[in-house]
């Protein structure tokens, strides 16, 4: 009975210390739509579970929030930003765009949007991960680059880390890709994990 008593004491302090423990966890959040979200994908197969597993695996003391919502908008962005401010992060993966440019939405709009949620996050003190995406040949050579233009202006203006194109790395690996050739698979969102990790390690501290 003695033994249960010291047992108890020695592990109380461990055991009210751990949920202060897990708050001092910064947060990562990854703010964006459906690629984000993991549409089509089971439970923990979006790339923000797999970069928290690459996370866990290095030694990074962060936690990662998913904060995607398919079909959003660089406009929907913009409207969630204050859900976003009040997680307190340290760092936020941007990653929309995609919905505006499949919608043919003017481009002028999604420079706006995107330039008001970085400004926000950056006069909030928060680092900002840029990624950005492309769009289907069949939208034309010349609106295609000017959408891509779009992401590498808003990098430059903010100072952002960023990924120009993050399907970069898996566009020619099989399986990566679900059938409806946009959103990636489970296999196909451990690589956006990997793709993106080297430009998020120097916004990390361990």
């Amino acid at each position: 009975m003695h033994l249960r008593r010291r047992l108890i004491v020695l592990l109380l302090p461990l055991i009210l210390a751990a949920p202060a423990l897990a708050a001092d966890r910064p947060l990562i959040v990854c703010f964006g739509d459906s690629i984000t979200a993991g549409y089509g994908l089971q439970t923990g197969q979006a790339y923000p579970d797999f970069l928290q597993k690459k996370l866990d695996g290095l030694g990074y003391h962060y936690k990662i929030s998913n904060q995607g919502t398919s079909g959003a908008t660089t406009k929907d962005a913009v409207s969630d930003l204050r859900s976003i401010l009040l997680l307190h992060p340290e760092i936020v993966v941007v990653e929309f765009g995609g919905n505006d440019g499949l919608r043919g939405l003017p481009l002028d709009q999604t420079r706006r949007n995107l330039d008001q949620v970085l400004t926000t996050l950056e006069n909030a003190h928060i680092k900002i991960l840029l990624a950005g995406i492309t769009l289907p040949p069949n939208y034309g050579a010349d609106y295609i680059k000017s959408f891509e233009q779009v992401y590498r202006d808003m990098a430059a203006k903010h100072r952002a880390a960023f990924v120009p194109m993050i399907y970069k790395d898996l566009v020619k690996v099989p399986n990566t890709i679900q059938a409806d050739g946009i959103h990636p698979t489970a296999k196909g969102s451990a690589i956006l994990a990997d793709t993106l990790f080297p430009a998020l390690k120097p916004l990390l501290r361990k």
